[in-house]
């Protein structure tokens, strides 16, 4: 039995087997899920479910993070996805002023409240942080798509 060596002409061309990888399939892979979880992670930014009210105001232009107190539908107070009771509220309060107490601004408050909340459970969260000193409070809304003309 005599070795054979490469394949002659008469026969046809036999292929070699290819001992690259092919990366093809695992760069489709790949772009597919950098597409799925660019497109899914601004969904993962608020930590407390709220249904907050529409309006048609404009957003606030801010240059430092500020302290977000989250009311949800069942009255939970949050503190920056921490939750506090009533009575913790303000200690809590107060030491957001003592870190802030040499910053030339006040701390700036976010306020979110569930519009099915009763107006006063959302004016006495207001009134801790008034007591505490913390007068920089804008209320946050989602956004209108209507112009107010129907």
């Amino acid at each position: 039995m005599a070795m054979s060596g490469p394949p002659s002409g008469r026969r046809g061309r036999a292929r070699a087997p290819m001992a690259d990888i092919n990366v093809t399939p695992l760069v489709d892979v790949m772009l597919v899920l950098l597409i799925i979880f660019m497109v899914t992670a601004p969904l993962l930014v608020t930590g407390v479910p709220v249904n907050l009210p529409e309006t048609r105001a404009k957003g606030l232009d801010q240059d430092a993070k500020p302290t977000v107190v989250s009311i949800d539908r069942d009255g939970g107070l949050f503190i920056d996805d921490a939750q506090v009771s009533d009575a913790e509220l303000p200690g809590r309060l107060s030491e957001i002023v003592a870190a802030n107490a040499g910053k030339p601004d006040a701390p700036q408050i976010f306020l979110r409240a569930d519009t099915a909340l009763d107006y006063g459970r959302v004016m006495r969260v207001m009134g801790e942080l008034n007591r505490a000193g913390l007068n920089k409070v804008a209320l946050v809304s989602t956004g209108s798509d209507s112009d107010g003309s129907e």
